[in-house]
Protein backbone atom coordinates (compact mmCIF):
# COMPACT_ATOMS: atom_id res chain seq x y z
CA UNK A 1 0.00 0.00 0.00
CA UNK A 2 3.20 2.19 0.91
CA UNK A 3 4.17 2.28 -2.42
CA UNK A 4 1.05 2.70 -4.23
CA UNK A 5 0.85 5.71 -2.39
CA UNK A 6 4.47 6.68 -3.72
CA UNK A 7 3.35 6.40 -6.99
CA UNK A 8 0.07 8.10 -6.19
CA UNK A 9 1.94 11.18 -4.29
CA UNK A 10 5.04 11.19 -6.19
CA UNK A 11 5.61 14.73 -8.44
CA UNK A 12 8.22 15.81 -10.68
CA UNK A 13 9.87 18.21 -8.20
CA UNK A 14 9.60 15.81 -5.22
CA UNK A 15 12.44 13.80 -3.40
CA UNK A 16 11.72 10.14 -3.74
CA UNK A 17 13.69 9.16 -0.74
CA UNK A 18 12.20 11.89 1.60
CA UNK A 19 8.81 11.10 0.56
CA UNK A 20 9.14 7.26 0.75
CA UNK A 21 10.41 7.64 4.29
CA UNK A 22 7.20 9.78 5.31
CA UNK A 23 5.26 6.90 3.27
CA UNK A 24 7.12 4.47 5.65
CA UNK A 25 8.61 2.56 2.39
CA UNK A 26 11.10 0.33 4.28
CA UNK A 27 14.26 0.41 1.78
CA UNK A 28 13.87 4.01 1.30
CA UNK A 29 13.34 4.67 5.03
CA UNK A 30 16.67 2.92 5.23
CA UNK A 31 18.20 5.19 2.81
CA UNK A 32 17.02 8.01 4.42
CA UNK A 33 17.96 7.46 8.05
CA UNK A 34 21.51 6.38 6.55
CA UNK A 35 21.77 9.87 5.05
CA UNK A 36 20.50 11.56 8.53
CA UNK A 37 23.10 9.50 10.80
CA UNK A 38 25.69 10.98 8.19
CA UNK A 39 27.59 13.88 9.07
CA UNK A 40 28.93 17.04 6.61
CA UNK A 41 31.15 19.57 7.61
CA UNK A 42 32.02 22.39 5.16
CA UNK A 43 35.09 24.78 5.12
CA UNK A 44 32.82 27.64 5.63
CA UNK A 45 31.38 26.12 8.62
CA UNK A 46 34.55 25.76 10.79
CA UNK A 47 36.03 27.38 13.35
CA UNK A 48 32.57 28.75 15.02
CA UNK A 49 32.68 31.25 18.27
CA UNK A 50 29.87 28.75 19.57
CA UNK A 51 27.48 31.76 20.13
CA UNK A 52 24.76 30.22 20.01
CA UNK A 53 23.94 26.90 21.38
CA UNK A 54 22.82 24.99 18.41
CA UNK A 55 26.73 25.55 17.88
CA UNK A 56 27.99 23.70 20.57
CA UNK A 57 28.12 19.98 21.60
CA UNK A 58 24.34 18.86 23.11
CA UNK A 59 24.51 19.88 26.78
CA UNK A 60 27.58 22.42 26.53
CA UNK A 61 26.23 24.92 28.91
CA UNK A 62 24.89 23.34 31.79
CA UNK A 63 26.03 19.50 31.79
CA UNK A 64 29.74 19.54 33.40
CA UNK A 65 30.05 16.17 32.09
CA UNK A 66 30.15 17.20 28.76
CA UNK A 67 32.69 19.86 29.00
CA UNK A 68 34.89 17.21 31.07
CA UNK A 69 34.26 15.40 27.74
CA UNK A 70 35.46 18.25 25.37
CA UNK A 71 38.58 19.00 27.48
CA UNK A 72 39.56 15.62 27.37
CA UNK A 73 38.85 15.90 23.70
CA UNK A 74 40.97 19.25 23.73
CA UNK A 75 43.99 17.49 25.93
CA UNK A 76 44.75 15.62 23.22
CA UNK A 77 46.43 18.44 21.30
CA UNK A 78 46.59 21.39 23.93
CA UNK A 79 46.70 21.05 27.47
CA UNK A 80 47.33 24.25 28.43
CA UNK A 81 43.26 24.59 28.14
CA UNK A 82 42.14 23.50 31.40
CA UNK A 83 38.06 24.81 31.36
CA UNK A 84 35.31 26.94 30.03
CA UNK A 85 33.44 29.76 30.98
CA UNK A 86 30.07 30.32 29.38
CA UNK A 87 27.71 33.27 29.68
CA UNK A 88 24.36 34.18 27.99
CA UNK A 89 23.77 37.41 26.91
CA UNK A 90 21.59 39.79 25.37
CA UNK A 91 20.58 39.52 21.88
CA UNK A 92 20.44 42.33 19.72
CA UNK A 93 18.77 40.53 17.67
CA UNK A 94 14.88 39.28 18.62
CA UNK A 95 14.97 37.87 15.31
CA UNK A 96 17.65 35.03 15.95
CA UNK A 97 16.28 31.93 17.12
CA UNK A 98 17.51 30.44 20.65
CA UNK A 99 19.71 31.63 23.19
CA UNK A 100 23.09 33.13 22.74
CA UNK A 101 26.29 32.76 24.16
CA UNK A 102 29.92 33.89 25.35
CA UNK A 103 32.28 31.07 25.47
CA UNK A 104 36.00 31.37 26.91
CA UNK A 105 38.43 29.34 27.09
CA UNK A 106 40.29 29.44 30.74
CA UNK A 107 44.11 28.45 30.15
CA UNK A 108 46.56 27.55 33.29
CA UNK A 109 49.43 29.94 33.13
CA UNK A 110 53.16 29.08 34.13
CA UNK A 111 52.60 30.82 37.76
CA UNK A 112 49.84 28.68 38.57
CA UNK A 113 47.48 31.09 37.66
CA UNK A 114 44.68 31.23 35.33
CA UNK A 115 43.53 33.13 32.31
CA UNK A 116 40.36 33.57 30.52
CA UNK A 117 40.31 33.93 26.51
CA UNK A 118 37.65 34.50 24.37
CA UNK A 119 36.64 31.54 22.30
CA UNK A 120 36.81 34.00 19.20
CA UNK A 121 40.77 35.08 19.84
CA UNK A 122 41.65 31.23 20.22
CA UNK A 123 43.72 30.00 16.94
CA UNK A 124 41.89 29.09 14.14
CA UNK A 125 42.74 25.39 14.63
CA UNK A 126 41.49 25.69 17.76
CA UNK A 127 38.64 26.48 17.24
CA UNK A 128 38.24 24.27 14.70
CA UNK A 129 39.05 21.50 16.40
CA UNK A 130 36.44 22.56 19.02
CA UNK A 131 33.34 22.86 15.98
CA UNK A 132 34.47 19.29 14.82
CA UNK A 133 34.18 17.61 18.31
CA UNK A 134 30.47 17.24 18.01
CA UNK A 135 30.49 15.56 14.53
CA UNK A 136 33.15 13.54 15.45
CA UNK A 137 31.20 12.20 18.82
CA UNK A 138 28.16 11.49 17.07
CA UNK A 139 29.75 10.00 13.95
CA UNK A 140 31.96 7.62 16.14
CA UNK A 141 28.89 6.76 18.38
CA UNK A 142 26.50 6.02 15.90
CA UNK A 143 28.83 4.32 13.14
CA UNK A 144 27.68 6.60 10.21
CA UNK A 145 29.94 8.43 7.98
CA UNK A 146 31.82 12.10 8.45
CA UNK A 147 32.35 13.97 5.79
CA UNK A 148 35.13 16.87 5.88
CA UNK A 149 35.88 19.39 3.78
CA UNK A 150 39.75 20.74 4.39
CA UNK A 151 40.62 18.26 7.01
CA UNK A 152 44.25 19.76 6.93
CA UNK A 153 43.29 23.47 6.91
CA UNK A 154 44.87 25.21 9.69
CA UNK A 155 45.74 22.10 11.71
CA UNK A 156 49.38 20.81 11.80
CA UNK A 157 49.51 17.35 9.63
CA UNK A 158 50.46 15.61 12.52
CA UNK A 159 47.43 16.72 14.51
CA UNK A 160 45.48 15.24 10.69
CA UNK A 161 47.15 12.16 11.05
CA UNK A 162 45.51 11.59 14.80
CA UNK A 163 42.49 12.21 14.10
CA UNK A 164 42.76 9.83 10.57
CA UNK A 165 44.22 7.42 13.60
CA UNK A 166 40.88 7.48 15.60
CA UNK A 167 39.31 6.01 12.66
CA UNK A 168 41.40 3.16 11.93
CA UNK A 169 42.00 2.34 15.68
CA UNK A 170 39.32 -0.56 16.78
CA UNK A 171 39.35 -0.16 19.78
CA UNK A 172 38.15 3.15 19.56
CA UNK A 173 36.06 3.05 16.45
CA UNK A 174 34.02 0.30 17.60
CA UNK A 175 31.08 1.00 15.80
CA UNK A 176 33.34 0.91 12.64
CA UNK A 177 32.32 4.76 11.57
CA UNK A 178 34.04 6.10 8.53
CA UNK A 179 36.06 9.02 8.11
CA UNK A 180 36.12 10.33 4.00
CA UNK A 181 37.83 14.25 3.92
CA UNK A 182 40.11 16.12 1.17
CA UNK A 183 42.86 18.02 1.61
CA UNK A 184 45.74 19.14 -0.16
CA UNK A 185 48.27 18.46 2.15
CA UNK A 186 50.87 16.34 0.85
CA UNK A 187 51.81 14.54 3.95
CA UNK A 188 48.49 12.56 3.98
CA UNK A 189 49.04 11.39 1.04
CA UNK A 190 50.70 8.18 2.07
CA UNK A 191 50.24 4.44 1.46
CA UNK A 192 51.72 4.64 5.32
CA UNK A 193 48.16 4.70 7.09
CA UNK A 194 45.79 4.62 4.04
CA UNK A 195 45.52 1.93 0.93
CA UNK A 196 45.96 2.87 -2.19
CA UNK A 197 42.59 2.22 -3.48
CA UNK A 198 41.67 4.79 -0.55
CA UNK A 199 43.44 7.47 -1.78
CA UNK A 200 41.43 9.33 -4.85
CA UNK A 201 42.48 12.34 -6.93
CA UNK A 202 40.42 15.18 -8.53
CA UNK A 203 41.30 16.21 -11.99
CA UNK A 204 40.16 19.27 -13.81
CA UNK A 205 40.15 19.43 -17.39
CA UNK A 206 40.33 22.65 -19.55
CA UNK A 207 36.34 22.75 -19.82
CA UNK A 208 36.14 22.80 -15.81
CA UNK A 209 34.88 19.44 -15.76
CA UNK A 210 35.98 17.47 -12.60
CA UNK A 211 36.91 13.56 -12.80
CA UNK A 212 37.82 11.42 -9.58
CA UNK A 213 40.37 8.31 -9.87
CA UNK A 214 41.44 6.15 -7.32
CA UNK A 215 45.57 6.28 -7.28
CA UNK A 216 45.07 2.07 -6.91
CA UNK A 217 44.13 2.47 -11.00
CA UNK A 218 47.47 3.49 -11.88
CA UNK A 219 48.96 -0.30 -12.17
CA UNK A 220 52.74 0.46 -13.34
CA UNK A 221 53.27 3.00 -10.34
CA UNK A 222 56.82 2.80 -8.30
CA UNK A 223 58.43 5.42 -5.74
CA UNK A 224 57.11 8.12 -3.58
CA UNK A 225 53.55 8.98 -3.67
CA UNK A 226 54.04 12.66 -3.15
CA UNK A 227 56.78 13.21 -5.62
CA UNK A 228 54.73 11.07 -8.15
CA UNK A 229 51.90 13.00 -7.35
CA UNK A 230 53.96 16.78 -7.93
CA UNK A 231 54.65 15.44 -11.03
CA UNK A 232 51.63 15.09 -12.62
CA UNK A 233 51.62 11.39 -12.49
CA UNK A 234 48.16 11.11 -11.39
CA UNK A 235 46.94 14.24 -12.52
CA UNK A 236 44.95 16.88 -10.09
CA UNK A 237 47.48 19.02 -11.06
CA UNK A 238 46.39 22.88 -11.60
CA UNK A 239 47.88 24.22 -14.86
CA UNK A 240 49.71 27.22 -13.47
CA UNK A 241 51.03 30.20 -14.84
CA UNK A 242 52.91 33.47 -13.51
CA UNK A 243 50.71 35.63 -11.37
CA UNK A 244 49.96 38.64 -12.67
CA UNK A 245 49.25 41.10 -9.94
CA UNK A 246 48.73 44.97 -11.17
CA UNK A 247 51.29 47.30 -8.91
Amino acid sequence: MAVENLKAALMPEALIVSLGAKLSVQILSFVYDWFSRNETVHIENLGKDFSREGDMPEGFVSNLEVQENVLRYISSFDESIVGFEVEEIRKRDEDVLGKAYIIHTVHKLTDGGRQSILLGNESGGTRKMLSQYGPLQRTLEQGSVIFIDELSDKLHPLLVRNIILTFLTPEINTNHAQLIFTTHDGLQFSTELLRRDELWVTDKDEKGTSTLHSVAACKDDEGNLVENYLNGRYGGIPGLKTLLVKT
